[in-house]
């Protein structure tokens, strides 16, 4: 979901309006990437409902993580804050 549609859905910390936020800016903050190893195949293993094996070789993953500032003022009472938030998505 992009941050234009969840603004939509936000309300104002100040005078709690709903549709009324606007994002006025967005700004990195921090990048950086995990490395994580993963199973190639997992294989059922019996007996619980859910239960995996995991059998067979692992492949590292990159995850980047994006920090973000988004800025946001209220179209209502002019109240202006800022939110953190992580984006993360696997690098190729």
């Amino acid at each position: 979901m992009s941050p234009e549609i969840e603004t939509f859905f936000r309300r104002c910390p100040n005078c709690g309006r709903r549709f009324e936020i606007q994002l006025t800016g967005k700004k990195l903050i921090d990048s950086r990437n995990i490395s994580e190893s993963r199973p190639v195949n997992s294989d059922y293993f019996g007996g619980y409902a859910g239960s995996f094996l995991e059998v067979g070789e692992t492949e590292p993953s990159i995850i980047a993580v994006d920090e973000f500032q988004y800025a946001y003022r209220c179209k209502h009472c002019g109240h202006q804050w800022v939110e953190i938030r992580e984006e993360e998505y696997k690098e190729k």
